[in-house]
């Protein structure tokens, strides 16, 4: 399902609005005009309620496309912040693949090192520690959407800093998105950086667990991010997708009212389940042809 909004032509905005108001200038002064030099005629007859409605339909045609302006200007301004929070993420993922370049030269020389002195069980040893983080690293590479892969492999990292142990199962490729990728990361960020903040109130020493399972069905792509962090009372999880719930104890909460808003213009949904150790997010967008516009192209 693909989305059914035109994109805005914002020249062609800015002269309708120019014209309308213009329209609405003229009209006014016309009839003040008329109301001083014509007082009676304009009081009764054909002539004034002719006038009198002209009036009245372009002050409401203006009205009509300030209001759709406005809303479309707001539109263009969440999307904006939007792709600014994406290009932070791939600057971002950008320099955790030079900061692990650098590790993997690193390694690649002590184990050359190791090879050349002939301390080939040292070197396998070696070898072998290093081999899960490298494991960590490929892992995330198996969707068809770049920026999802590049947001999942940001997230991992983050989860590694701050001492949460991270699982992540893609059982799908998702290579049908009926949304544009950076959209798809506006969710999972929103989800994985809740979770974390939950996590967050953990004491040190406390095994803290975040889990991400990206799969599909025969009609939907799913995903679900989980974590052991604190339960949701019941009567918040009624509400957390509404503008201005939070869970945090400094927040404005938009955060989740931003992803259910962005998964419902897609025909997606999502949900909360929440119990003493387990918090779930999970959610569904349908399977269908991807946008022709920016469409991804295959990792």
């Amino acid at each position: 399902m693909q989305n059914s909004r035109r994109p805005v032509d914002v020249k062609k905005t800015a002269i309708l609005v120019l014209v309308i108001n213009s329209l609405q200038i003229v009209m006014m002064a016309v009839i003040l005009l008329l109301a001083f030099l014509l007082p009676q005629q304009m009081s009764r007859g054909l002539v004034g309620r002719t006038v009198v409605l002209l009036a009245a339909a372009v002050v409401v045609s203006g009205a009509v496309v300030d209001i759709r302006d406005a809303l479309n200007t707001r539109r263009l301004m969440e999307q904006a912040e939007q792709m600014e929070a994406t290009i932070r993420n791939l600057v971002n993922h950008n320099n955790t693949l030079r900061a692990q370049r650098h590790d993997f030269m690193s390694h690649l020389q002590v184990v050359f090192s190791l090879v050349e002195m002939q301390e080939y069980d040292e070197a396998n040893r070696y070898i072998e520690k290093i081999y899960g983080k490298i494991n960590a690293v490929s892992r995330v590479m198996k969707t068809a959407s770049a920026p999802v892969n590049a947001l999942l492999q940001v997230k991992l990292a983050a989860c590694e800093k701050a001492g949460v142990s991270a699982e992540l199962e893609i059982h799908s490729r998702w290579d049908q998105l009926p949304m544009e990728g950076w959209e798809m990361c506006k969710v999972l960020s929103n989800l994985i950086d809740n979770a974390l903040d939950a996590l967050a109130e953990f004491a040190p020493a406390e095994k803290k667990r975040l889990w991400i399972r990206l799969t599909e069905d025969l009609h939907s792509y799913r995903f679900e991010v989980g974590d052991n962090g604190p339960m949701i009372p019941p009567e918040l999880q009624k509400r957390i997708f509404q503008p201005g719930v939070t869970t945090k104890a400094e927040g404005h909460g938009t955060g989740l009212a931003i992803v259910a808003e962005t998964l419902k213009r897609c025909g997606g949904e999502i949900t909360v389940t929440s119990e003493p150790g387990e918090t779930v997010f999970a959610g569904s967008v349908p399977r269908g042809q991807a946008p022709q516009a920016g469409m991804e192209k295959e990792a």
